[in-house]
């Protein structure tokens, strides 16, 4: 299932896992695109440090 590349930036960060073949990748509306990972808890949890700011 192939998901489409070109995702238009709202100003929100809005992320989602792609598969592609074995591996997961996580994608956000920014342009923003993670590492290609095997499990997909990995993937989901780079899209998740990408979205949550640094603490101070």
């Amino acid at each position: 299932m192939a998901q489409q590349d070109d995702i238009p930036f709202a100003g929100e960060h809005r992320t989602i896992t792609v598969e592609q073949g074995r591996f997961c990748v996580a994608r956000c509306s920014c342009g923003w695109r993670g590492p290609a990972r095997r499990a997909r808890s990995l993937a989901r949890a780079d899209a998740e440090s990408h979205t949550t700011p640094p603490l101070a």
